[in-house]
């Protein structure tokens, strides 16, 4: 096996075991935070995929993070991200939205002045990108969050069950619930980031609780086969560094899997110091969870094919390869080499750096 093989995904013949990973790219049209014709141009480039994960999208106003981030709680955003999903179709390709609460990764500015909300009231020493309404933006630090009420979360898990049944009425195929990377519903999951003393904190099947909700819900709404769920095992980067965080994601694989779930996504460590995902934990993820599994994290062709051939994995998903190659796959069928992506034009702005990279001359893709 390899990742050119086709893979049955839900109800979904996938092309080849290569998937667009989510990456923040911030080309939405404002105010509204609203998918637009630039995003369907630049998702439709890249339908070769096996299957795309779209752009992280928040799924109320308070789980917004980040400037000029789609949204899936308007009905003007949906309308935008129908644009996107019949382009992608109408090429072939497969396409589920990733649902975001970033949590106490946010800033005031997003909140009417008022702080953005955490498991637990603890600063997370991380940024998070801010622009003004001409699009110029800098990094700046995530202020003191204020920990959630029980209503509040409440909530949340609402929140999450209707922007799943949005996105289908956008027309994506599924949705990836975003458990990684530092933002909500890991906070929840760590016990650095969740020091609550109710229902919600404390024991790994407390501090897991929050997500299992989240997805039970999903699953309820859309159907559990087209419900995936991201996790980050191994990312210690935003106060993640949680001394349970192995345990805490198999107790997770193991009652999401009972739900049902179609797939887990692994957001592995990217960085070049990085810790190396190790051999036990991969076998221990497939013996507590029977669906598909993605990995993503700076993999290339080699190193993919190794990882499907023993089995730790069904697809690999890609982030910065499909920025600068919208004809990823195309050149990875052909050993084409690939171009790298300009770093300055990745967050925000024009065409430029986002949907004006051109196939490899001689590929048979369309590219831009």
């Amino acid at each position: 096996m390899d990742l050119l093989n086709t893979y049955q995904l839900a109800d979904h013949k996938l092309d080849n075991r290569i998937v667009m990973a989510p990456m923040t790219r911030s080309r939405t049209t404002q105010p509204g935070n609203i998918p637009n014709q630039m995003m369907a141009e630049y998702y439709v480039q890249r339908a070769g995929a096996g299957m795309i994960i779209t752009e992280a999208t928040q799924i109320s106003p308070q789980g917004q993070g980040y400037s000029f981030t789609p949204g899936i709680h308007t009905q003007a955003q949906i309308e935008g991200w129908k644009l996107v999903t019949d382009a992608v179709h109408q090429k072939g390709g497969v396409i589920y939205l990733q649902l975001w609460h970033v949590g106490r990764m946010s800033h005031s500015s997003f909140h009417g002045g008022e702080v953005p909300v955490a498991p637990s009231a603890i600063l997370p020493q991380a940024q998070v990108w801010v622009a003004d309404e001409s699009g110029n933006g800098s990094m700046v630090d995530c202020p003191m969050p204020r920990a959630l009420t029980l209503e509040e979360i409440e909530d949340i898990i609402e929140d999450y069950r209707q922007a799943a049944i949005n996105a289908m009425e956008a027309g994506f195929d599924g949705v990836e619930i975003h458990a990684a990377n530092g933002y909500l519903l890991d906070q929840f999951l760590r016990s650095t980031s969740n020091i609550r003393t109710d229902q919600y904190g404390g024991s790994i099947e407390n501090r897991s609780r929050l997500l299992i909700q989240v997805a039970k819900a999903v699953c309820e709404a859309i159907g559990a086969e087209r419900t995936g769920v991201r996790l980050a095992p191994y990312i210690t980067a935003r106060g993640m560094n949680c001394p349970e965080i192995i345990p805490t994601i198999l107790h997770c694989a193991n009652e999401l899997d009972e739900q049902g779930v179609g797939y887990l996504h692994l957001s592995e460590a990217d960085w070049d110091d990085a810790p190396q995902v190790p051999l036990h934990f991969r076998s221990q993820l497939r013996a507590h969870f029977s669906g598909t599994l993605i990995v993503a994290g700076r993999y290339d062709k080699e190193k993919a094919n190794q990882i499907l051939a023993e089995d730790y994995a069904d697809l690999i998903a890609f982030g910065r390869p499909f920025i600068a190659n919208p004809d990823f796959p195309e050149r990875i069928r052909h050993n084409y080499p690939l171009s790298q992506f300009d770093g300055t034009t990745l967050f925000g702005g024009t065409e430029k750096g986002y949907s004006d990279y051109p196939a490899y001359i001689g590929s048979q893709s369309s590219g831009s």
